[in-house]
């Protein structure tokens, strides 16, 4: 604790002068200069006054910044580009002097040039002595993988304004990203094609009821008779002697010749759509890739699939074929279609 406190007091200060500050400046530089031209005693009290109001400035502005410590609350899920909510956290180590005018604003990563994920300015007019204060805020993560840094910087200008002074905080934590959820035109395209070939192949599937019975581990909750459940006290499913269940297969290739990243990277941001959007809709999902195959089910989270999304890179053109198709294609292809799964005694 001792040794996390003296860092915080340690850390480098930078110093941007305001324009009360150079007015301030303006004055002194003047009566030092009347008070040295004259000899006048009371211009050297009043330029004592002024340079001692300087450094005490000075002293409490750095003690103000001093033993602060900055927390960021994300939700499980994140998703790159997408304003996500979150908390801020504001923890003074100081055990009995408060701070004053507390500024908090993001700032650009220096090593890899990423915006920061925080866009506004966070104010504290006072967080106590080893109190803490939160804020409400909103962030967005500029790419997808994994984010092992974010860059703060907390500044004052307690107590009279003259100058700014700042020091940047980083917050050494892993935040999985996964790939943009906003649809493009051509995902949108490829779901309403899909969803025509549903609703025109809907009509074929037939699921006679055969009885009802105990629930069994193995079950997908999506069959529970909610009516035998109330009535029994015990969960019951429906049981069928044949269901012709919707699957939707999307094979993704991600050998990409070179120069096409941008391709990979909205195919990427496609998938993961596809992925979520048909999900909720109920459906089931087969996704496959190279040396990869997800079957999303109520068995298998969705999560599965975007973290192997938010992940993921390109191959060459010369990498192994996609799983399940079965025969040589062209390099970096993203095919969705219909498919049924017939299964029986469900």
């Amino acid at each position: 604790m001792l040794r996390r406190w003296r860092t915080l007091v340690r850390r480098k200060v930078r110093y941007r002068i305001t324009l009360g500050g150079a007015l301030f400046a303006v004055a002194l530089s003047f009566t030092g200069f009347a008070a040295f031209l004259s000899a006048n005693n009371l211009l050297f009290l009043v330029f004592s006054a002024l340079l001692a109001l300087l450094l005490v400035s000075g002293f409490l502005s750095r003690l103000v910044l001093a033993g602060l410590e900055v927390e960021l609350l994300l939700p499980r899920h994140v998703s790159a580009g997408a304003m996500t909510p979150a908390v801020i956290r504001v923890r003074n180590l100081k055990a009995h002097t408060p701070s004053f005018s507390i500024e908090l604003a993001g700032r650009k990563d220096p090593l890899s040039g990423l915006p920061s994920i925080l866009k506004p300015v966070i104010y504290f007019p006072v967080i106590p002595a080893g109190g803490v204060m939160e804020a409400s805020v909103q962030v967005s993560f500029p790419r997808r993988g994994r984010h092992m840094a974010n860059v703060f910087v907390i500044s004052t200008r307690f107590p009279f304004s003259f100058l700014r002074r700042t020091t940047a905080v980083e917050l050494r934590r892993e935040t999985l990203v996964y790939p943009a959820m906003e649809p493009s035109d051509e995902a949108l395209r490829t779901l309403q094609s899909v969803e025509g070939e549903l609703k025109a192949s809907a009509g074929g599937g037939a699921r006679d009821f055969d009885l009802i019975r105990p629930w069994e581990t193995s079950d997908s909750v999506r069959h529970i008779d909610w009516k035998s459940t109330a009535h029994t006290g015990g969960l019951h499913v429906r049981e069928y002697t044949r269901e012709e269940r919707q699957r939707i297969s999307i094979r993704f290739d991600r050998r990409v010749p070179q120069g096409e990243s941008a391709w990979f990277e909205a195919a990427v941001e496609r998938c993961a759509w596809l992925v979520w959007t048909l999900d909720e809709t109920g459906v089931e999902v087969s996704f496959q890739s190279q040396g990869i195959a997800f079957e999303v089910s109520a068995e298998r989270d969705t999560y599965e699939v975007l973290t192997w999304l938010a992940l993921v890179e390109s191959l060459g053109p010369r990498s192994g074929e996609v799983a399940g198709y079965g025969e040589a294609r062209p390099a970096g292809r993203l095919e969705v279609e219909v498919r049924y799964n017939v299964n029986f005694g469900e």
